[in-house]
């Protein structure tokens, strides 16, 4: 499944690397990328290991916020 999260509290490509690293770290997430422009991140997940709610945690336990 592919999903796109808005995310808040970036405010460098240091935060990006940091959000990317957090989710990427997370069983059946295939990929994730950041964008700081637009404050987005999608990432295309296995639905069935990972919810929109693992991936929210994860970045807020990073530092930031994310929200469908």
């Amino acid at each position: 499944m592919k999903q796109q999260f808005n995310v808040e509290g970036m405010t460098c490509a240091a935060c990006v690397s940091a959000v990317e690293k957090a989710v990427g770290k997370i069983e059946g997430v295939d990929s994730v990328e950041v964008n700081l422009l637009t404050k987005s991140m999608n990432v295309n997940y296995d639905e069935a290991l990972v919810g929109n709610s693992d991936i929210e945690s994860a970045v807020s336990k990073a530092g930031y916020s994310a929200k469908t």
